[in-house]
């Protein structure tokens, strides 16, 4: 087995947009997402930091970095997952995510496991 294989997660998201928090005469509009991240490798790792890209519809750029997610830095054996719900806000009823989490697998190694990249839309503004 390759060791691309070794060190492989699946990330997969679900975003919504939170109308009761948003006030689109503030140009404030909350989402939440949902990110379940699976370990389809075949060792264990931990999941370390996060490293968020964040754009809204004007094309201003906000990064992200931090320690673990929503409080934890949780251990994924192969085939083990992990799902949290976070938010954001943005001033355009539209935005895109993206970016990655830093890993560390039971043997050392540290890797980066991709975010893959999500639009946030407030309903009917995207077709």
């Amino acid at each position: 087995m390759s060791s691309h294989k070794r060190y492989e997660f699946t990330v997969t998201v679900e975003s919504a947009f939170v109308p009761e928090q948003s006030d689109e005469s503030q140009s404030r509009y909350v989402f939440a997402y949902t990110i379940t991240i699976t370990n389809t490798g075949s060792i264990p790792a931990q999941l370390i930091s996060r490293h968020w890209l964040i754009t809204n519809a004007n094309g201003e750029l906000q990064e992200v970095r931090g320690l673990g997610v929503v409080g934890v830095q949780p251990l994924l054996k192969p085939g083990e997952h992990f799902q949290y719900t976070s938010g954001t806000v943005f001033t355009t009823p539209v935005g895109t995510m993206h970016g990655s989490y830093h890993m560390t697998a039971e043997d050392g190694t540290q890797f980066d496991a991709p975010i893959p990249a999500f639009t946030l839309s407030m309903p009917r503004v995207l077709h």
